[in-house]
């Protein structure tokens, strides 16, 4: 992981969601042209400072160079846009091992792979269950469970996903 600090000037609000929306835009094209994705972007702090994690992905795993690079173009746009204003801590890492699945490209790109998915109400299945998806849909993902009939779970019964590690 490589981490910066910066100091920026006062731009736009302050919520969260906000930061991370406007990071993300400024990140998505620096990102794409170092031949990488942008898998997640959260901010969380104060006025007064905070944390910014840029998570990026790319087919094979990311490198330690790959989020040196991310981190040193991304914190110099960030400045120059004048994203943030104020103090915050910049960290640009993989999703790692067991990263968490957030879309349907995810879910795609994990076809065949083990992942754990923990469920929310109103779905009646399983609260939480271990399987290979087995295929995407526009409404659901469908999951091989071991010893089990296929599940067909719809994207809004699906409170968390994440990748196990097989070894």
């Amino acid at each position: 992981m490589a981490t910066r600090e910066a100091d920026a000037a006062v731009s736009g609000g302050s919520g969260s969601d906000e930061v991370a929306d406007r990071v993300t835009r400024i990140a998505e094209p620096i990102v794409a042209a170092l031949g990488l994705a942008i898998a997640e972007v959260r901010y969380g702090g104060t006025r007064a400072g905070g944390t910014l994690r840029v998570t990026i992905d790319k087919p094979g795993g990311v490198t330690l160079e790959d989020c040196t690079r991310v981190s040193r173009s991304l914190g110099h746009a960030l400045d120059v846009e004048e994203a943030i204003g104020h103090r915050y801590t910049l960290e640009v890492s993989s999703p790692g091992l067991d990263r968490p699945l957030h879309g349907p490209g995810d879910y795609e790109r994990a076809i065949g792979r083990l992942v754990r998915i923990k469920t929310r109400p109103p779905w009646e299945g399983p609260r939480v269950m271990i399987g290979r998806i087995a295929g995407v849909e526009s409404a659901a993902v469908r999951v091989a469970v071991e010893h089990e009939e296929e599940q067909v779970i719809p994207w809004s019964a699906i409170a968390q996903a994440k990748l196990e590690v097989e070894w």
